[in-house]
């Protein structure tokens, strides 16, 4: 019996790798480009590199929303290479390609955020309908300090001898 569970373990552990290898594989392709924010807004710099062009010392790239940039050799062997999103530009994802020599194409997509306007509800400000809520809320709060009070009382009344 002890077998046969060991078995089933061992089943199980292999397929749940069996599985990820694929998504593993995916991940190794985007590692020829790198963008960062993966999430930028309107207004933001964006900054691409790449490990694609190999000993090269300059590539050209383009984003749909930045329009052309340069690339030039950074740290480690990578090219870098930096554009702007336009103030007035919208949302949705961007797909940036780089070209390098001699025939060196990869692309990536990041995603461009709307900017956030005015200010964030945290549940705090105005109670204007929520009346309700409040009410729940109260009952809750006192429904919470009667109970510990009784079981406070009734501790202290167990203890007398």
């Amino acid at each position: 019996m002890f077998i046969a569970r060991a078995g089933l373990k061992v089943a199980l552990v292999i397929g749940a790798l069996a599985l990820s290898a694929p998504a593993a594989s995916a991940a190794e392709g985007e590692g020829d480009i790198s963008i960062s924010p993966r999430n930028a807004s309107p207004g933001s710099t964006v900054t691409v590199s790449t490990t694609a062009c190999g000993k090269e010392t300059y590539g050209k790239g383009e984003s749909e929303a930045g329009g052309q940039f340069h690339l030039f050799e950074g740290d480690k062997g990578e090219l870098v290479g930096e554009f702007k999103i336009p103030e007035d530009g919208g949302s949705g994802s961007d797909t940036v390609t780089l070209k390098c020599p001699p025939r060196t194409k990869v692309t990536g997509t990041y995603e461009i955020a709307d900017r956030p306007s005015g200010s964030v509800d945290a549940g705090f400000g105005a109670a204007d309908g929520k009346a309700a809520q409040l009410a729940v809320g109260g009952v809750l709060l006192t429904g919470a300090a009667v109970g510990s009070v009784v079981r406070m009382r009734r501790r202290a009344g167990s203890v007398r001898i």
